[in-house]
């Protein structure tokens, strides 16, 4: 390369910082974006940018020494599951630290990307500016859209619903005080929410209504934090865990949780009718007690609404002040027209899930619902991107990207329920970040062969002195 390409990075998140702190240590030119007015993304409580789906309570479920950038740890003084507080000042941090936060540009948002038929990406900020840039990388999270039971339940409700997005406290943005609540979900939120509210004086009553049965593993195994014998995704998993089939790791996990917490159907739970880890998992160490104790109560599907109550799919019916969604997230990228990405049933195709196969210069970091924190996963993606704008590496060719892509994206579905929520799922986070490093070094070998592949037009350079020029 006589020149390194410029890149638009969108959003500056968990994974949009680190692609900032890379990028700068290698010396590629980037400009970063970010709608709200500080860095955090998710983790910022009542984000200015409106799209953090953090609630009062929050605290992570992957344990502190596991969710850590591998270069920046956090202070020994956070516990082992430290609130979203204490996330958002280790954001804080990193940027400051790393010298970054000045290379972001805060309360800018981007509302359009449109891709030119010399490859160049001509992105528009709400501002009213239009910028040029040789490469775009995506880094806008996928928690902030919230997806409603589809198609919606039968009947009218009299009370009030929300979805987990924006749920607060008991009181905000809707009073739960003795009120009846229909919780309605299995995942992490659904049951931090649910066990927040049963606690005393707070709900009159409180349902779980669930669909199907879960695996729910608690936060510690026999003291240690569940994730302790995880390699983390930054280092080489040693030869022997690389050589253990995954289905003895889930054996060997699945006996564990039944000999520490038991079985879901002796907590009323409905068994799961599928294999441990066809389902990503859901964490708390609470919500036995609150079975137990008979502060939840567990009730089917529902069927119908009926006024100020609801009937399940066993036919029985509960009275209900409010209900809360925690029905997941939909995938969406508002700055991209449907010819430049279509995303239907949060099916997004990439190659190893980062860059796009048919548009070399558009990648996506964090796009991913690991076992473990999204963090390191990006930190690697990011260093990957690196030594590919720099020329270190070079992608497959065009026909092998796409046809990689599309075997691997069918191999990430095998073992799971086809549902919108396991289309972008990593199994093991350790060896997708070790299979990372792998085609890294075979991508080396490429650019040594014959070069990188990666577009540059010229055009982009020539257009950089128009960066200021209004949008059309």
């Amino acid at each position: 390369m006589t020149r390194l390409p410029k890149v638009c990075i969108i959003g500056a998140g968990s994974s949009g910082i680190v692609a900032c702190k890379t990028f700068a240590e290698q010396q590629i030119p980037f400009d970063c974006f970010e709608k709200s007015d500080r860095p955090g993304g998710n983790w910022v409580f009542n984000n200015k940018n409106g799209m953090s789906s953090a609630y009062r309570s929050l605290h992570i479920n992957t344990s502190r020494d596991k969710m850590v950038y591998s270069d920046f740890p956090m202070p020994d003084t956070y516990p082992d599951f430290p609130h979203h507080t204490l996330i958002a000042q280790y954001f804080d941090a990193y940027v400051d630290h790393f010298r970054i936060r000045d290379r972001i540009s805060f309360g800018t948002e981007v509302t359009r990307c449109e891709r030119l038929p010399d490859g160049v990406w001509k992105v528009t900020l709400d501002r009213g500016e239009t910028r040029y840039y040789d490469a775009l990388c995506v880094a806008n999270g996928h928690h902030w859209s919230a997806r409603w039971p589809s198609p919606p339940f039968a009947g009218c409700f009299a009370g009030t619903a929300i979805h987990s997005h924006s749920y607060i406290d008991p009181t905000h943005p809707v009073d739960c005080i003795d009120k009846n609540v229909v919780v309605v979900g299995m995942g992490n939120s659904a049951l931090d929410i649910a066990c927040e509210l049963s606690r005393a004086g707070i709900a009159r009553r409180v349902y779980l209504s669930v669909r199907r049965g879960y695996y729910v593993i608690g936060k510690y195994f026999g003291g240690a934090t569940l994730d302790a014998d995880d390699p983390h995704p930054s280092e080489d998993p040693s030869l022997r865990y690389r050589l253990t089939p995954g289905w003895w790791q889930r054996r060997r996990r699945l006996k564990r949780i039944r000999e520490l917490f038991g079985r879901p159907e002796q907590y009323g739970l409905p068994p799961p009718d599928y294999p441990y880890g066809a389902v990503h998992p859901t964490i708390s160490s609470e919500i036995m007690i609150r079975l137990g104790s008979g502060d939840i109560a567990p009730i089917t599907n529902i069927a119908e609404l009926q006024g100020n109550q609801v009937k399940c799919v066993d036919g029985r019916t509960y009275p209900a002040d409010v209900i809360i969604y925690c029905t997941g997230y939909d995938i969406k990228f508002p700055f991209f027209d449907s010819n430049v990405l279509d995303v239907r049933d949060n099916e997004v195709q990439l190659f190893e899930r980062v860059v796009h196969p048919e548009m070399n210069n558009l990648f996506f970091l964090g796009l991913v619902q690991p076992l473990c924190a999204i963090m390191p996963i990006a930190e690697v993606q990011a260093r990957w991107l690196a030594t590919l704008l720099t020329g270190e590496y070079a992608l497959p060719e065009g026909q092998e990207i796409r046809r990689r892509t599309a075997q691997e994206y069918r191999k990430s579905l095998r073992g799971y329920l086809k549902t919108a929520r396991h289309t972008i799922q990593v199994r093991d986070c350790a060896m997708y970040c070790y299979g990372i490093r792998r085609e890294m070094a075979r991508g080396r070998r490429r650019a040594r062969r014959r070069g990188n592949a990666l577009e540059i037009p010229a055009r982009a350079h020539e257009v950089r002195a128009a960066d200021l020029v209004p949008a059309d």
